[in-house]
């Protein structure tokens, strides 16, 4: 076939979208444990047979980016050794992993006897073993402690489970029926994405192939004629995490983006080198990231292809906090990879403003509480991520109670935690005076309270933005700092942003999370928008005239009623007034 049919490539386009929202559904309807089922902390792709990304759900953006380093280390592994009815998982960081608790899966697809594509699933699994329940805490030390790690190997050869893996899987972790119960999640879905990929070579035999190529380079080329029309330069920007649980000094991401042409080079010279605590991201992770963040300055129509991966080259210095050697511990690993977007995106605001928000809450929250049922010892984890807040846009506001915009997450209702673990959730609330103040306000931050029922439990806390505000962008203010507090009995203690620790029964632990950055001018904010704040709560009487400028600001008598927003085109402010105050460009 020498020619593309433009309806036959729109229909294998949606064909191949609609696979990748079957297969996530599929995730949702059939794992075992909340942080799967219910947070949604998992993704899935399908891939060509050299491995490339042809279509990706709407699941965790922060996963799939790592897809293509972790589809490298499986093509050349098994090169040769790939038949119907394998399938391949790994976890190992440092050999196409991210962090151990994230499993891949990967279920080659045949047709005719030859090599047609991968059906692949990534699942955060509630405990993969390790020094504390949950495997997910900040303060590890080497990656040795921080659970089973999985070399790329075979779970099913020829349609044959792999008893002894799935045997030392089953006695290294907590809770065995979860995990093995999530592993048969990825399994049924990696065969719905074998069964549809194995319909559309059915119906379009081997131009299929063809198909595919073409649909690649399409995405490339949108990407490629959306940075061809950004200005040549150089683009830098700095943001900070509060530390690594073991040194409260600053720890920098530096990025600087060189637009050149159609391509753009990412690089991450002048960030802090890999840190004793296991906030080190790999390299992948690194990538996966950068590239979710590029993404979002692109058009709605560019699909999420290898195409993208082509346009953009990603380098940090080996033995720093995003390409860190081993035996370097990566469980929070996550908490590094949400301020690399905000960082990228930072730069980002400078080259194609009206497309970027500011800062959000910095990152998901993550509370992990476990231990074991009074005297029958039966284990309990909870792995809480807490989504809270967008950055003001260049026309909205941040919108609160919603996921960061890298991962297409939920919160775990309270009446679950309620249900399923030795916990009453005191506090879930929105988080007065938290967003930014701006023409277009920061999202709210979350308020989450809970009250240990069980007589022991260990908890870990991995948060940020305790030190170092998410930043407002074009004269917004910066999103409030988050807190966490401890009452143990007695009064009321301020908690580190990174710690793990002992608890007992009625321990009581409070999250007050980071608000987003502000958007433009506090002074531009209409004031029917700022009423309705008044109204709703989200911002005191006392913070309006102190955040927007005058007394005038807050009238005596609110009305019962929010009136209109006005929405601003951000093309006529000034361009200085566009530029985050951050940011430095040559």
């Amino acid at each position: 076939m020498n020619t593309v049919d433009p309806i036959t490539f729109a229909v294998i386009k949606s064909g191949l979208d609609t696979i990748v929202d079957d297969m996530a559904y599929a995730v949702m309807r059939t794992a075992r444990s909340p942080i799967v089922r219910d947070v949604l902390d998992y993704s899935v792709t399908i891939c060509d047979r050299q491995g490339r990304i042809l279509s990706q759900a709407k699941t965790v953006a922060l996963h799939l980016g790592a897809v293509p380093d972790a589809m490298a280390v499986v093509l050349e592994r098994f090169q040769g050794d790939l038949f119907p009815g394998d399938v391949i998982v790994l976890n190992d960081p440092y050999d196409g992993g991210m962090h151990l608790p994230d499993i891949f899966m990967f279920k080659p697809i045949f047709a005719s006897e030859r090599l047609l594509g991968f059906s692949v699933v990534i699942a955060h699994h509630c405990d993969v073993g390790g020094r504390v329940p949950g495997s997910n805490a900040s303060d590890s030390t080497e990656i040795f402690q921080e659970g089973i790690r999985i070399a790329p190997m075979k779970l099913y050869e020829r349609g044959a489970p792999n008893r002894t893996l799935l045997t030392i899987i089953e006695r290294n972790v907590r809770l065995p029926d979860l995990v093995l119960g999530d592993l048969d999640a990825q399994y049924a879905t990696c065969n719905i994405g074998e069964r549809e990929m194995l319909r559309l070579f059915a119906r379009y035999g081997d131009d299929l192939e063809i198909y595919f190529d073409r649909l690649i380079d399409y995405g490339e080329a949108l990407t490629r004629k959306a940075i061809s029309s950004w200005p040549d330069g150089d683009y830098t920007f700095t943001d900070y995490i509060d530390g690594d649980g073991f040194s409260t000094e600053p720890i920098p991401i530096a990025c600087k983006i060189t637009v050149k042409g159609d391509h753009l080079w990412v690089d991450f010279a002048g960030s802090s080198p890999q840190v004793k605590g296991a906030i080190n991201a790999t390299l992948s992770f690194t990538k996966s990231s950068t590239y979710l963040s590029i993404r979002c300055a692109l058009d709605h129509d560019v699909p999420n292809n290898a195409g993208v991966y082509r346009c953009i080259t990603v380098t940090a210095p080996e033995g720093s906090i995003l390409n860190p050697t081993m035996p370097a511990p990566v469980a929070a690993r996550a908490l590094t990879g949400y301020r690399v977007v905000d960082t990228v995106l930072g730069a980002l605001a400078r080259i194609a403003p009206a497309k970027l928000m500011a800062a959000g809450e910095g990152g998901n929250t993550v509370v992990a509480i476990g231990g074991y049922h009074g005297d029958a010892r039966r284990p309990f984890v909870l792995v809480d991520m807490i989504n809270g807040a967008w950055g003001g846009r260049a026309d909205k506001d941040g919108i609160e109670g919603v996921t960061n915009p890298s991962q297409n997450m939920s919160n775990l209702p309270i009446e679950t935690i309620e249900a399923r673990y030795p916990l009453l959730m005191e506090e879930y609330s929105l988080r007065p005076d938290s967003g930014g103040a701006g023409q277009f306000r920061g999202g709210l931050g979350l308020n989450r309270q809970y009250r240990l029922m069980a007589d022991h439990a260990v908890l870990q806390l991995r948060a940020d933005r305790h030190e170092h505000p998410p930043y407002g962008l074009f004269g917004g203010a910066p999103g409030a700092l988050s807190r966490n507090s401890i009452k143990q009995g007695g009064d009321w203690r301020e908690l580190p942003a990174k710690v793990t620790l002992e608890i007992g029964k009625d321990t009581v632990l409070r999250h007050e999370q980071a608000g987003g950055g502000g958007w433009g001018d506090p002074g531009l904010r209409d004031r029917a928008a700022l009423l309705a704040d008044l109204v709703n709560g989200k911002v005191s009487p006392e913070r309006a005239k102190t955040d927007y400028g005058n007394d005038d600001a807050v009238p005596p008598n609110v009305p019962s009623a929010p009136g209109a927003m006005r929405t601003t085109d951000s093309s006529s402010m000034p361009l200085d007034s566009r530029i985050p105050t951050k940011e430095k460009t040559s």
